[in-house]
């Protein structure tokens, strides 16, 4: 059973045959039945959006799109290197990876599973791309084409990232093509502005015949990329699948038991774990200062990161690009969102501080103190991101001339106020009730979870929000209650969480 290809299947039959109740034929109508249904509920906005996206491109949105379509293929990428992206289940690593089973055979179910999510993706790509270039003529090609392209690019992705799991070199060229991507969105927001808009159209409207040859290089090198991947299965190194599985596992258990705070751990644990790092005394700083460090210290160590998190600034300025009629609410859900988001990934040792309170009692530093301490490294981290993100909506002329700059360290306090908050809320208390809305029942537990953070963020930045809304014509006004509030919400936060 061990000796050839033949065992890996006697060894799942004989799995199947050992569970309680295995799969009946009416399992498998129910399954055929959702799949139809889902393509039935998808087939109605998918036709209205290709319908829609049959027609010239608009020039002024294009290089927008490009971004987006851009970043969207970096975090599958980015999401695929994480997570292996070749994994087994929890029961299967624990002694399928080890038995002298072929390798390829264990692995064959999981490499189906990631080629068909990365052909969903690539159909969902694809289409995304065709809104982007539209089609003013043989818009059946041209969707075709859109679609293989997408396809392709999609599993040759996927593809890189299994030849990275199990080789070095091929890891290198993954990092080589996130790189890319994320230089085409840099280019593309370059050229949204000015005369680079020309290049653009220019692009969309090259013959069909031109993407139809390009689609068809790319679904031969996707096709090369996937028959190396599936010979590399073989030789993918143990451990590394062993990690990729127990990773899986904890964002399983995570999503199951529905809470979505654990995942944030799990991606810090597998980030330092196994690496070797140097150990140096921590500066002489007054003791709230000194609990700190950590956090600056684990910002210095990952300079990669603080530079992809600047880069993001550009993104309210896409956003104001690409939004059409809902241009301003989106520009405005971005900034904020992104904002918080910034300052939250500063905040992970005020949680450690929640979660386990020890080192801070062992230090003697009060709680107010050593929160306040916490808060300054999100609040300089918000601030520089809201300064270039502003700068950006002023350059894509989404804003009047006017110091919007100043709100990035006036609103800095209050999104740091409510990182602070999202870092240290309790689990989701699943035993809350459920509230019946005419939209659907929403269950309290989850939604306050999602919200604690959020609200002192909504409403410390009040005064942006309803700048950037309305845009008037002097922001003295708002200049100052941005400042009062933002140094407000942060005060009042800081008395209540110490109590």
């Amino acid at each position: 059973m061990t000796g050839g290809v033949g065992g890996v299947p006697a060894v799942r039959a004989f799995i199947r045959s050992k569970r309680r109740r295995p799969s009946s034929w009416s399992d498998r109508y129910a399954m055929l039945f959702g799949l139809v249904l889902v393509g039935a509920t998808v087939a109605q906005p998918v036709s209205a959006a290709i319908a829609a996206a049959a027609r010239q491109a608009d020039p002024s949105r294009m290089g927008a799109g490009i971004v987006l379509l851009a970043l969207a293929y970096l975090c599958l990428l980015g999401l695929a290197r994480m997570f292996g992206p070749v994994a087994l289940p929890a029961a299967d690593a624990a002694w399928m990876v080890l038995s002298p089973l072929p390798r390829r055979g264990v692995l064959g179910k999981s490499a189906g599973i990631l080629l068909a999510v990365s052909l969903t993706a690539g159909l969902v790509l694809g289409l995304a791309a065709f809104a982007v270039f539209g089609a003013g003529d043989q818009v059946v090609w041209r969707l075709a084409a859109a679609l293989l392209l997408g396809v392709s690019a999609t599993a040759g992705g996927m593809a890189t990232a299994v030849l990275a799991q199990s080789s070095q070199p091929w890891d290198s060229w993954l990092t080589l093509t996130m790189a890319a991507a994320a230089t085409v969105a840099a280019l593309a927001a370059l050229l949204e502005a000015g005369p680079g808009r020309q290049l653009l159209t220019a692009v969309a409207a090259a013959p069909a015949s031109a993407s139809a040859a390009l689609a068809g290089l790319a679904a031969a090198t996707a096709a090369l990329l996937v028959r190396l991947a599936w010979r590399s299965l073989d030789r993918i190194p143990t451990r590394t699948l062993l990690a990729a599985s127990t990773r899986v596992g904890h964002v399983a258990t995570a999503t199951v038991s529905m809470d979505p705070g654990a995942l944030t751990w799990i991606a810090e644990d597998n980030h330092w774990r196994g690496r070797a790092l140097r150990s140096r005394p921590w500066p002489a700083l007054p003791a709230p200062l000194a609990l700190a460090w950590q956090d600056w210290r684990r910002l210095a160590r990952r300079p990669r990161r603080a530079a992809a998190l600047l880069a993001t600034a550009v993104l309210p300025a896409v956003a104001a690009q690409a939004g059409g009629g809902l241009a301003p609410p989106v520009t405005v859900l971005v900034t904020v969102a992104g904002g918080l988001a910034v300052a939250a990934t500063a905040a992970s040792g005020a949680r450690r501080d929640g979660d386990n309170p020890s080192l801070a009692r062992l230090l003697g530093v009060d709680r107010r103190a050593a929160l306040a301490a916490r808060a300054v490294l999100p609040a300089l981290l918000v601030a520089s991101w809201l300064t270039l993100a502003l700068g950006g909506l002023l350059a894509a002329g989404a804003l009047t001339g006017g110091p919007w700059w100043l709100f990035g360290p006036l609103a800095a306090p209050a999104l740091a106020a409510g990182a602070l908050r999202a870092a240290r809320r309790r689990p989701i208390d699943h035993s809350m009730p459920v509230i019946d809305t005419p939209g659907g029942a929403i269950p309290t537990g989850p939604a306050l979870w999602a919200l604690t953070g959020v609200d002192l963020a909504a409403l410390g930045t009040l005064p942006l929000v309803v700048a950037l809304v309305f845009q008037p014509g002097a922001l003295g006004g708002f200049l100052v209650a941005q400042a009062v509030t933002g140094a407000a919400v942060l005060a009042g936060y800081l008395i209540r969480a110490a109590r």
